[in-house]
Formats: structure tokens, sequence, C-alpha cells
């Protein structure tokens, strides 16, 4: 299979605008996500996918390959489909342009559950243990079935432990997804639906159109720069210093 690895990088975020240039440890944030996809050796090729001019002179200056997009996509999802049409790739994987500690043994999960002809679209999803992130609406959950095939995403915790007896298992969503070129590009054209608009998110677009998301267990937590706060938190893991 023809693996490559899309990473979906916008200029003008709300939260924190010029996010993927913000230097990280002295290096741009893009640059720390695309070393770390590239340096897999999974992909036959990584390219990131932006709206900015700017954006796309930093990647090439650090010797990474980049492609200028549509400034009026909704989502990363679009951005990254929008590339996806060029190449002959048989898997796509959207890794988001701030996650700069995403990890190979992670990705090469997310891969190998093509493995299975019948999966189509998939992701990622860790243990959740801390009751605070169970609560917390900026953390999505995930329930899936026992094929490990989502059920639902949700912003509140589930499934609702009732009774509050000891439970199994929760998980929360690692927001790294894989499809096979066909389904991603499916998945762009369909309309936003009602779950989608109420949870704000875009996964449940799949779900609410019958299009199966497979579940792969792992250990990567995840660590989404969505602020300069975020930011620090980045940098205080990079170097080891947890103090």
């Amino acid at each position: 299979m023809k693996a490559l690895a899309v990473i979906p990088a916008r200029y003008a975020s709300t939260r924190f605008p010029g996010k993927p240039l913000a230097l990280l440890n002295g290096k741009p944030l893009i640059q720390w996500v695309w070393e770390a996809v590239n340096g897999t050796g999974l992909f036959d090729a990584v390219i990131v996918a932006t709206d900015s001019e700017l954006i796309a002179e930093a990647v090439r200056k650090f010797g990474g390959r980049a492609e200028l997009t549509s400034s009026d996509h909704a989502s990363g999802s679009d951005r990254v489909a929008e590339v996806a049409r060029k190449h002959g790739a048989d898997i796509v994987v959207n890794v988001q342009g701030d996650e700069p500690l995403i990890t190979g043994a992670a990705l090469s999960t997310l891969l190998d559950l093509f493995d299975d002809p019948e999966v189509r679209f998939a992701s990622l999803m860790a243990s959740l243990t801390d009751a605070a992130q169970l609560s917390d609406p900026n953390v999505v959950k995930v329930v899936v079935d026992r094929y490990s095939n989502a059920l639902y995403f949700s912003r509140a915790a589930i499934p609702h432990n009732r009774d509050q007896e000891p439970f199994g298992q929760y998980w929360r969503h690692i927001g790294v997804y894989a499809y096979r070129k066909q389904a991603l590009l499916q998945f762009v054209a369909l309309p936003v639906g009602t779950l989608e608009q109420a949870e704000k998110l875009e996964q449940l677009r799949a779900l609410e159109n019958g299009i199966p998301i497979r579940m792969a267990a792992t250990q990567y937590q995840g660590l989404g720069v969505d602020t300069p706060q975020d930011l620090e938190r980045a940098e205080v893991l990079l170097t080891g210093d947890r103090s």
C-alpha cells in the first residue's frame, strides 16, 4: 500500500494566529511535526498542506515539502483532501499540524488497521483514567463496539455511568485520522450533519452517514498545541524537564 501523510497547517488560527510558525525550542512548530512524521519512514511522502505562503516557505527552508491549498476550507480534512486528490496514495493519514510529539508507534498502529480490507476510515484512542479529563468538554471521548468500531464521539463523559459502579474502560479520542483515499473524498463531499453541528466534531459526519470508523488503542496521549500555554507545556515535555 502506498501511504501519504498530509499535515494541514492554517495560518489564521482563532486562538493562536500564526501557530505553525511559533518557535518551539528554537524550531517552528510545523517543523517538529514534519520531522516526527517523516522520521518514521512509514510514508511514501509527507506533505504540509497550507493556505499560507509564509508557512510553505518555512517548510521548504527546513527541507520539507509543502503545497498551497485554498483558504476557503472549513476544516483540516478538506485541506488534506485537496492535496490527496493530486496524489496516487492508497492510504492518506491526516496528522494535525499541532502534534509535535506524534510517535512512529502510534502512526504504525493506525496504518496496520488497513491490513483489514473492510477498514475505510480509522483513528486512535487512548485509555482515559483522569476524572477531570472525563468531565472536560475539550477532551473528546469515544465509545466502541466489540469490533473496535466507533459507536459515538462526544465532549460529554460517555457512557454515562448511571449508578456510579466500577466501569471497565473509558477512551479518549486522539485526533489523528487515516482513510482509504476514496473514503476521504466521499467524507469531505458530505453535508454537515446535526450531530456534528451539536458536538462540533466533524468525525460524527462519517457515523451519521454510515461510514464506520475503526479505532485502535495507543499509548500516545496526544498533545494538541492550541494556545501559547500549550506551547510552553510542549517545551517542557520535549526537554524532559517535568519538574
